[in-house]
């Protein structure tokens, strides 16, 4: 039993291949709007690429933008298919490409659904990865002078500064590196002398912070060092003066950014995904009229269309048996019964030489 079943008039497939012909053109514009989401969110990537470890972050992007250009060419190709197919004689043109163009576009927009999905999965991975990337970006903070990392530091800074943090979890993680550069320190000190070898690695660690992490709303002139340390400055105690310094950590900033970025595309992939599924069955809808009406040869007369023309146990029984046979095709049959007819066949005396044949009499 057909699933879904409607009947159809001449009027109302035309209707319906004429509106089908304007969604795919709609669902081409979809195709690009997923595909700019996907650069975005790359590009979005692609500028904090230095506190980032490198790992799979990149994938949903990459998925985004593939998807997105399928869709404006299966789109595009759908939107001629529904055009023709308000003419019968054209139809037949398209009739056995229909059903594979349906089947892919199945998978297309099961895609579509897959980076929807993903949008909201990745958010481990990016944390793991902002985790690890801003933990080697203080940890190179101080190293200027080296090729490769000289830029670390101002991107901390301009991280630190645009995304209102400190540190990676909080401005602790400043007390636990050495993030001045020994160029800079006064080996000539006794202070400086005495935190190297207070030190078990040799490392000048101070309970201080780099000035990005400064907050420019605070009343008072920035405290930047001895920020545990309530007597070593007037009228102050660290556990209150929460607008002396950003309290919050990169990482969590960072993920806030990216968690309203990847919600909104993640929506956006959504309504995207169901309206392609709208487009979909539409298009099955046709499909199935259109073929009827040929099999009924009255191109004017009534069609039933379905989404499925069986049961739904029954079209997946009958999936699944073509998939198990797939790897039969090339093979001898061993069920009894079934034998190849060529075995076993006993072999013709075609090799005698002296095999007696009738000569054609001579004329007289």
């Amino acid at each position: 039993m057909a699933v879904l079943k409607v009947k159809f008039t001449k009027s109302k497939r035309d209707k319906l291949a004429q509106i089908l012909w304007i969604l795919n053109w709609v669902s081409v514009v979809s195709g690009i709007i997923l595909f700019s989401l996907g650069l975005f969110l790359k590009i979005e990537i692609k500028k904090r690429n230095e506190v980032m470890a490198k790992g799979d972050i990149n994938s949903v992007p990459n998925l985004l933008i593939s998807v997105g250009v399928i869709a404006c060419i299966i789109n595009f190709l759908g939107g001629k298919i529904c055009y023709d197919c308000s003419d019968a004689n054209k139809f037949s043109r398209w009739k056995l490409v229909m059903l594979p163009y349906i089947v892919c576009t199945f998978c297309f927009t099961f895609c579509i659904l897959v980076g929807a999905l993903m949008c909201y999965a990745m958010r481990n991975e990016l944390e793991e990865s902002l985790y690890l990337g801003l933990k080697d970006a203080i940890k190179f903070y101080k190293d200027t002078d080296i090729p490769g990392r000289c830029f670390l530091k101002k991107t901390v800074d301009m991280l630190q500064i645009g995304f209102q943090c400190c540190g990676n979890n909080g401005f602790r993680d400043w007390f636990e590196i050495q993030w001045v550069s020994p160029r800079y320190l006064n080996m000539a000190s006794k202070e400086v002398l005495d935190r190297l070898k207070s030190n078990v690695d040799g490392k000048f660690l101070v309970d201080g912070v780099p000035f990005s992490c400064c907050n420019p709303s605070s009343p008072r002139p920035c405290i930047q060092y001895q920020l545990t340390n309530n007597s070593a400055h007037y009228n102050y105690d660290f556990l209150t003066e929460e607008l002396n310094i950003w309290v919050k950590g990169c990482r969590e900033a960072l993920m806030n950014y990216y968690t309203a970025i990847m919600r909104s595309i993640g929506i956006a992939a959504l309504l995207i995904w169901l309206f392609e599924l709208s487009v979909l069955i539409g298009v099955r809808y046709l499909q199935t009229a259109m073929k009827n009406v040929l099999l009924l040869g009255d191109l004017e007369g009534e069609s039933d269309g379905w989404l499925l023309e069986n049961s739904f146990v029954e079209t997946a029984k009958y999936n699944i048996s073509i998939i198990k046979n797939l790897g039969k095709a090339n093979q001898i049959s061993t069920v009894t019964g079934m034998n190849d007819p060529n075995i076993n066949v006993q072999n013709t005396n075609c090799g005698k030489t002296n095999v007696t044949t009738k000569s054609i009499p001579a004329a007289s």
